[in-house]
């Protein structure tokens, strides 16, 4: 009787000075349970980690050879991306984060749901869960849909085309198809991968019954400090394509403009600054309530007007600092062009 060839699939998994948590996620990914006829190879792409994840993972790839240490020397998520896919041999690529955990089944939803619709590129639902009572509030305003611009990713029982999703799997001619991603990002390299992908005619899916959790900051600092990153790096992508990849994107910038302005005119004429507080005042106030109540979390609710502030000042801020570099023909700033957790 003849047996069908196994099918590979390959994981890929940027990380860089992850020793608090390789251990955990070489043991969640190598849990995985994938469907008949499946089997995986794991590649983790290491920054030139110096707090001891290298020698950590040499140790589990020593003993578990589905483990495979990839080097990655430009120590930004796009080219640990990259060289993983160089080295993968899959017929289907899949993407994972160091600091989200998955369902056990994780892997084997993502391939039926890429069979089952036929995109190029499947992914579920950006679920956060916080730790601490600010971990709390930051992840209850992520998960909101006020705070976020309706972004479907937030939607966890939502299945069907979206224009972006978390992570990715990919059948593997997809990156022959669309090339691989843009090594010039430090963030949004996702995105633009995927905007990328549906100009070039691609279609990207999200499925409800793809479940994994993901641990965002925890505090006020770090939080302002990553949306000011994503933001900075927004213009690069419009710059690119001419376009964003989607409008809700502008939308904090365009705020951050109007709190400027405002402050400008105060001097001459109060009226700017109390129509602004007028409107976002009481939007404030109802996104706070709504991502406490959807998050179940009553506790967070004096703190989340600070957190939604934090996501659209940044998020804009950064967003019109990236666009001064972009309008100067400037190289991104030293500042942001490395990534840390």
């Amino acid at each position: 009787m003849t047996h069908p060839s196994p099918r590979l699939l390959s994981v890929i998994a940027p990380c860089r000075n992850e020793a608090a948590f390789i251990d955990a996620f070489c043991d969640s990914v190598l849990r995985q349970q994938l469907p008949a006829g499946w089997h995986m190879d794991v590649l983790i792409a290491d920054g030139m980690s110096d707090d001891g994840t290298r020698e950590r993972l040499q140790e589990r790839c020593a003993r578990d050879g589905r483990l495979v240490l990839v080097d990655n020397p430009g120590r930004i998520v796009s080219t640990g991306l990259n060289a993983c896919i160089a080295r993968a041999r899959g017929e289907v690529v899949a993407r994972l984060d160091i600091h989200t955990v998955f369902a056990p089944d994780y892997l084997a939803r993502c391939i039926e749901a890429l069979e089952r619709s036929g995109a190029d590129n499947v992914g579920g639902p950006w679920v956060a869960q916080g730790t601490g009572p600010m971990g709390e509030a930051i992840a209850a305003a992520f998960q909101c849909r006020w705070v976020v611009g309706g972004a479907r990713s937030r939607d966890q029982a939502y299945e069907g085309a979206v224009d972006t999703v978390y992570l990715g799997c990919w059948r593997r001619e997809a990156f022959a198809r669309f090339g691989l991603f843009d090594e010039a990002l430090v963030r949004n390299q996702d995105d633009e991968h995927n905007l990328r992908l549906r100009l070039g005619g691609g279609r990207i899916w999200q499925s409800g019954t793809i479940h994994s959790v993901y641990h965002p900051r925890d505090s006020l600092r770090h939080l302002y400090a990553q949306q000011q990153q994503y933001g900075y790096w927004r213009p690069f992508v419009v710059h690119k394509h001419g376009q964003p990849g989607s409008l809700r994107q502008l939308v904090p910038a365009l705020f951050v403009a109007a709190l400027v302005l405002s402050a400008v005119l105060l001097p001459w004429t109060p009226w700017p600054a109390i129509a602004l507080l007028v409107l976002y005042g009481p939007y404030l106030l109802l996104a706070s309530l709504a991502a406490a109540r959807a998050a179940g979390a009553r506790h967070t609710l004096w703190r989340l007007p600070a957190v939604i502030a934090a996501f659209h000042i940044g998020y804009g801020w950064g967003t019109w600092q990236g666009l001064w570099d972009v309008l100067r023909a400037r190289a991104p700033s030293s500042r942001f062009a490395r990534i840390t957790r």
